[in-house]
């Protein structure tokens, strides 16, 4: 049997990693400047989250939902203590895809309706709303079959409000948009879905599954807007690489048995994971270390010759071109030995380091990219 092709793999096999470096099979050394979509928000190996999975593996290492289970309680007060969301109740899976899905029936059994609001060019995990935006009919004829799903532009005020109604059961938007290429909805588009889910009874949904966990600076991206939502879904940097998901629920929602279920969702490991990522973030002040070298890192690569944009808050950084990045990440991985992600508009890198990413290994990549730039900007002597 063979692993089943879908996704194209960077040639590079992994075996140490430590803080945001990397080295593979053959002994060669890579400054991680991707960390697998956001997901590495603490670092590699870092000592204490090691620690507390070990200690953890030593006792009881996984055990279903039947029982109960401390650390569930735990990781829910301390999220709540440093997200500013301690009202809120904590519902544990294992991926942002499985958050968005339980987030989505959440809203259609509050108020019994299946009309969702997403925005172009938004991903939402592996869900029925995976390829928003897309031109493919037989693709959205599968969306729709399982809910009807009308896709509006970013930040435009007047369309949005033009089609809110009562019969929306959902609005569904990212803190900020990643695979799209780093954009962020306004504080006042943020503030307008608000206000008008509020008038329609329709349920507001922030997915910070790439955005949150202090990678925008806040604990999650939409905090700059000062909008609550009904529904928080997490993912990603929850576990810095352990599968863990997870949707914040407002007090306005009532659970009963039998409401929602998983089967892994919030095992001992998963919520020694996420706990320990918790207390990294708030005892090395990661949040703060994140809006002030993204802020630094954002104006340092706007002086590069060549850069078309650069957008982002914190450390969610997408960098555009004038033409395709694919020998660019190329040159960068090869010859440099740097990595980086991409995005679904093909002239963006990504940027989505660790938390703990340190302003020398940034000055490396901005050395890195400003030298391949001026080469392939060069005129060909032909």
């Amino acid at each position: 049997m063979k692993t089943f092709n879908v996704y194209p793999l960077t040639p590079i096999t992994p075996v140490r990693a430590e803080g945001s470096w990397l080295w593979d099979n053959k002994k060669e050394k890579y400054l991680d400047l991707y960390g697998g979509h956001a997901v590495i928000s603490i670092g590699h190996s870092h000592p204490y989250y090691i620690e507390k999975i070990t200690r953890q593996l030593n006792n009881i290492a996984f055990y279903s939902n039947s029982v109960l289970n401390p650390l569930q309680e735990e990781l829910a007060y301390k999220l709540g203590e440093l997200s500013g969301y301690p009202d809120h109740n904590l519902f544990l899976c294992n991926s942002g895809a499985e958050a968005n899905e339980n987030a989505l029936k959440l809203s259609s059994f509050k108020n019994e309706r299946k009309k969702i609001i997403a925005f172009q060019k938004s991903f939402h995990g592996r869900t029925s709303l995976a390829v928003a935006g897309t031109n493919d009919t037989s693709i959205q004829a599968e969306i729709n079959k399982t809910h009807e799903v009308v896709f509006l532009p970013l930040n435009n005020e007047e369309v949005f409000a033009d089609t809110i109604d009562d019969s929306v059961c959902a609005v569904i938007i990212e803190g900020i948009q990643g695979v799209a290429g780093i954009h962020t909805p306004t504080n006042s588009f943020l503030q307008l879905l608000r206000k008008k889910c509020d008038e329609t009874g329709a349920v507001l949904i922030l997915d910070e599954v790439q955005s949150g966990y202090g990678r925008s600076g806040k604990f999650f991206a939409h905090q700059y807007s000062g909008v609550k939502p009904d529904l928080i879904t997490t993912a990603k940097g929850m576990g810095n690489g352990f599968p863990i998901g997870g949707v914040l629920i407002s007090p306005d929602f009532k659970a009963k048995y039998g409401l929602l279920g998983t089967t892994f969702g919030g095992n001992h490991l998963a919520c020694a994971a996420a706990i320990s990522v918790l207390d990294v973030i708030k005892e090395e002040n990661l949040m703060e270390s994140a809006f002030a070298l993204g802020e630094k890192w954002m104006k340092q690569l706007k002086t590069i010759e060549g850069i078309k944009d650069v957008r982002g808050k914190g450390l969610m950084i997408g960098v555009e071109f004038d033409f395709p990045i694919t020998e660019l990440k190329n040159t960068l991985t090869n010859e440099y030995h740097i990595l980086v992600g991409t995005a679904s508009n093909k002239n963006v890198i990504r940027l989505l380091p660790a938390l703990t990413v340190k302003a020398k290994e940034i000055e490396l990549f901005n050395e890195a990219l400003a030298i391949s730039l001026s080469k392939q900007l060069q005129p060909s002597n032909n």
